[in-house]
């Protein structure tokens, strides 16, 4: 799947993406609400400014994904790889982090603390 089939799919009602395979997908701003998408691989993926609030990205693999300015608020990160992503300045309010794993390459904003929200340093 690509990011194209991804966004036509979720426009027409489609919200579960469990499993999608979305190595490098380009979704940069995308809207995508809701979507369901646990153990997914976005390795690389651009998600920069993305609406993904009440997202469900449990499990998945965000290794080197640009998350930078996106809307999290309410995801589910639980378990997430997010080793060497990039989340500066990503809107992370009520996301459940626990779990996570990152490493010293993953970008946060200034002052974010990865063990406060029960986070595995890798």
């Amino acid at each position: 799947m690509n990011a194209d089939e991804l966004k036509q799919r979720y426009a027409a009602g489609e919200r579960d993406f469990s499993t999608a395979k979305l190595k490098g997908a380009k979704l940069i701003e995308a809207n995508i609400v809701g979507i369901n998408l646990f153990a997914a691989d976005l390795t690389g993926a651009n998600l920069a400014k993305a609406k993904m609030w009440g997202a469900n990205l449990g499990g998945a693999n965000l290794a080197k994904a640009n998350l930078t300015r996106a809307n999290l608020s309410g995801v589910n990160l639980h378990q997430a790889n997010l080793r060497g992503a990039r989340l500066n300045k990503a809107k992370l309010y009520g996301a459940d982090l626990s779990g996570a794993y990152y490493d010293n390459s993953t970008r946060f904003s200034r002052g974010f603390d990865p063990v406060s929200m029960n986070m595995q340093k890798f």
